[in-house]
Parts: C-alpha cells; sequence; structure tokens
C-alpha cells in the first residue's frame, strides 16, 4: 500500500533526550498519572504502581523520585523477577563478611537507596520469606543482612511496582495480606497502550525524534493509521522496538504501511486490502462496514447509529445503497431500527 503524501497529518513532537524517555502522552489517562505523581511525589508514603509489562513503570518510579524530596538522594532499582532465590535476599537486604568461603560482605540495595528511592519492579515474584522480610524492613526501617545477627537502620522511601493482581495473589496465598496493605493504598495505574490510543502517534514521534542522527523520518498517513489500529500487547515498549525496526529498514524517508512488520500490516490489511483489491469505491467500502456493525449489534439501527457517528438518515442512506445492490427491497432486510 502506498501514499501519496508527502507529509503526514500528525506532527512530529520534538522532546529533549534526557536519559530515560518522559511521560508521553496527552491523553485524559496519561495527564491522570501525572496528575497521581504530582500528588503522592511530596510525601514519603509507599506507592505502589500497578500496570502491563513495557507500559512504563519504572518512568513513574523514576519521575515520583525526581520531583520528590528525595531527588537529590539514589534511585535504586531492582527486578525482583530477574533474580534467582537464593540471591534475592542477599540483594535486597545485603550480606555479611565470610557468611560463606570466598563471600565479602556488602550492602543490600536497601542500604544503598537510604536517603533516596528504592523501586522494586515485580514485586509479586517475592517468595513468601522475602515477602516477610521486607514487611519488616517497611516497618521498622531496619535491615538485617543475611548471615549476620545485628539491624541496620535505613532511610528509605520504597515504591514498588507489579504486572499481577497482588490481591488475587492474596487470595490464593501466595502474597502475604500484611504485606499487601502495607503496599497498597498509595497507588498509580499505568494503563495499557491500547487504553490510550491517542497517544500512540506522540510515543512513535518521540521514539523517531530519538534517532533522527541516524535518520529523519516521518509516518505516512497510513502507516499511522496502522499503528492506531493494532493492539500492542508489548505496550510502549514494543512501540519502541519497532520503530527503532523501522528506522533501520524504511526504504524512503517516509515510513509507508509496507515498512511495517508483517505482524502489524496484518490486522490492518485485513480490514482494507481486500477492498483495496477490489477496487471498491468508499461508498462499497461503507456499506460492507455498516452491515458488519449493524450485524453486531443485533441488527438495531439505532445502536449501530452511535456506534457509527452517523444519522438515522445517513444509516438508511447506506443501507439502500445495500438493498438495490443485492437485489432487497426494505421489508426483507428483517432489520430492527430499535424503536
Amino acid at each position: 500500500m502506498t501514499d501519496t503524501l508527502l507529509q503526514p497529518r500528525f506532527p512530529m513532537p520534538r522532546h529533549p533526550r534526557d536519559g530515560a524517555a518522559p511521560l508521553i502522552g496527552s491523553s485524559a489517562v496519561m495527564r491522570a498519572v501525572r496528575d497521581h505523581i504530582e500528588r503522592v511525589a511530596p510525601t514519603d508514603f509507599t506507592v505502589l504502581i500497578e500496570g502491563e509489562s513495557g507500559t512504563g513503570k519504572e518512568l513513574v518510579a523514576r519521575q515520583i523520585h525526581d520531583i520528590s524530596t528525595r531527588r537529590s538522594g539514589p534511585f535504586v532499582a531492582l527486578n525482583c523477577a530477574a533474580l534467582v532465590e537464593t540471591l534475592l535476599e542477599a540483594e535486597l537486604f545485603g550480606i555479611e563478611d565470610r557468611t560463606a568461603t570466598g563471600v565479602r560482605g556488602r550492602k543490600g540495595k536497601f542500604e544503598h537507596a537510604s536517603g533516596g528511592t528504592l523501586f522494586l519492579d515485580e514485586v509479586g515474584d517475592l517468595s513468601l520469606a522475602a515477602q516477610a522480610k521486607l514487611l519488616r524492613a517497611l516497618q521498622d526501617l531496619t535491615v538485617e543482612r543475611v548471615g549476620g545477627y545485628g539491624a541496620y537502620r535505613v532511610d528509605t522511601r520504597l515504591v514498588a511496582a507489579t504486572n499481577k493482581r497482588l490481591a488475587t495473589l492474596v487470595d490464593a496465598r501466595a502474597f502475604r495480606a500484611d504485606l499487601y496493605y502495607r503496599l497498597a493504598g498509595i497507588e498509580v495505574y499505568v494503563p495499557p497502550l491500547r487504553e490510550r490510543r491517542e497517544d500512540i502517534i506522540e510515543l512513535a514521534g518521540y521514539f523517531l525524534e530519538r534517532h533522527r542522527h541516524t535518520r529523519s523520518l516521518v509516518l505516512s498517513d497510513a502507516a499511522a493509521d496502522a499503528l492506531l489500529t493494532y493492539e500492542w500487547p508489548g505496550n510502549v515498549r514494543e512501540l519502541e522496538r519497532l520503530i527503532e525496526r523501522t528506522v533501520a529498514f524504511a526504504r524512503s524517508s517516509t515510513i509507508q504501511v509496507d515498512d511495517l512488520p508483517r505482524l502489524l500490516k496484518s490486522p490492518y490489511g485485513a480490514v482494507l486490502q481486500v477492498s483495496m483489491e477490489r477496487h471498491d469505491t468508499l461508498r462499497a467500502w461503507g456499506r460492507r462496514y455498516v452491515r458488519l456493525v449493524l450485524e453486531r449489534n443485533g441488527q438495531n439501527k439505532r445502536a449501530a447509529c452511535r456506534e457509527l457517528g452517523i444519522s438515522y438518515h445517513t444509516l438508511q442512506g447506506y443501507l439502500r445503497c445495500t438493498q438495490r445492490a443485492g437485489g432487497l427491497t426494505p421489508d426483507a432486510t428483517g432489520e430492527s431500527d430499535g424503536r
């Protein structure tokens, strides 16, 4: 599929590159996320960030830290799912010297983050034993190193994140209820990309801008539409990787649908490619789409009008075209107007 437009109707925003990507998005849900961040950041309360993988939970945690009173202190991140059980406690709480042959004592993440923020990603993957120690650390602000007998006092704010529903894990007895209630209460929900489609093109523009030193690219209208129709199971992380691939493989300075991966083209092509091959007029394509929406609404014309965003008179016009094309009469359709 080609597009004759050289300049896209979607603006490509210019955001400065300052390490991690900022929280980009002008949608109502992202404005709500930023509002929640601004409200919780000045406090010292524990924060639980919930959201699917790839939505940007660590970016939220970093922003909470960056605008808090602890911003001059360290920000220490630990992915609880990335460490084996035998190493997790030592990473969190540290280990005493000579606990085992050849082992040197060291501080854990809690101590390293003292005066700042400790971000625990995928906290739902902690073992029950580690959960008990984490609960004690949060309650007493002290940690006990592996192999040690004394406690070390810390001044650490905890921000935890999970892609699982902790309440469900509590019901399954896979997560301690007392720790859950210690973490929950101050919560920030990061929506998946499919729930904030208004932000997709803005995010794509940001990632394209980041790679402008490699290639200067813009999205065609058709490619932008394809991005908007995809479900993005990998969320923002998947979009970032896709833009990197496109920067490498795009055949011109304007990204076309054919430059996108097969997985992304499939849903877009399934909707439109058949009509393209049949050389359908816009009216013919619209007729088929109206029929599908009408069927999905149980032949209720009023409901179909609301979904399509058209008037009842316009819908009747599409249906009259359908009846003439199929040799039907108005009385033969069996359709309900929902009145």
